[in-house]
């Protein structure tokens, strides 16, 4: 069941679900602000809640408008495009045969056929990005998995719109955000060990701070490194 609260000019979207705890959340692109909350969780408990967070909300939203925007992609010759936190020139050959993308120095090569049109030639590319972060999980997971004396038993590749990365604790299940792959190596390190992290600690409390604290003392530098960037046109984290 979804609602609406009114706080002055803040809208806020509530939608009542099967959890334990509160959540909100300040979402792209332009600071929407979503709070999922328990069923038992009265709308006038929920006011309150939303109240007590607002200087929480207008600064996370004045962060959101004032992060600078990555402009919308054509997938055309010389257009800039990320890898691993390194600035690559896309470049578009045209050729019969199937499809390719590699590296070559600073050039992303993208060998298609002619008159490929621009979704497909963005589809491929984030196939692309897929398949570099699935190629660089296995060490990662090996270094964080053996230090926390935890195993997730199936992680998830996929295009998220409002997080870099989601766990599931019970069912040992994390998800990874695709544009990883066009970040630096730290912040896929930081984000699986934070998503791995929530199988001890679900919750960001003391526990959970003090496991990044231990194992990546430097955290929130790169939490920051990871959330300042350039953002895709339609959403950030």
């Amino acid at each position: 069941m979804t609602t609406q609260l009114q706080l002055g000019a803040i809208v806020v979207e509530v939608i009542k679900k099967d959890i334990k705890n509160v959540h909100l959340s300040v979402l792209p692109p332009n600071g929407s602000v979503r709070i999922a909350a328990p069923r038992r969780m009265n709308m006038d408990a929920i006011r309150l809640f939303a109240i007590s967070k607002l200087p929480w909300i207008k600064r996370h939203q004045k962060k959101l408008r004032d992060q600078e925007r990555e402009p919308p992609r054509d997938y055309v010759d010389r257009e800039s495009h990320y890898l691993w936190g390194k600035r690559y020139l896309l470049k578009i050959v045209e050729q019969d045969g199937a499809a390719s993308i590699d590296v070559q120095h600073k050039t992303i090569l993208m060998k298609v056929r002619p008159s490929t049109s621009k979704e497909k030639r963005e589809a491929l590319l984030g196939a692309w990005y897929r398949k570099q972060l699935r190629d660089a999980l296995p060490a990662v997971l090996n270094k964080w998995q053996p230090l926390l004396k935890v195993s997730a038993k199936r992680v998830f590749v996929q295009q998220m719109k409002t997080k870099w990365g989601s766990a599931n604790p019970q069912r040992r299940f994390i998800r990874l955000n695709t544009d990883l792959a066009k970040r630096t190596p730290e912040c896929l390190e930081y984000v699986v060990l934070h998503e791995l992290s929530h199988f001890i600690a679900p919750r960001h409390d003391k526990r959970f701070l003090a496991l990044l604290d231990q194992h990546l003392p430097h955290w929130r530098a790169i939490r920051m490194q990871l959330n300042e960037g350039p953002l895709r046109a339609f959403f950030v984290k």
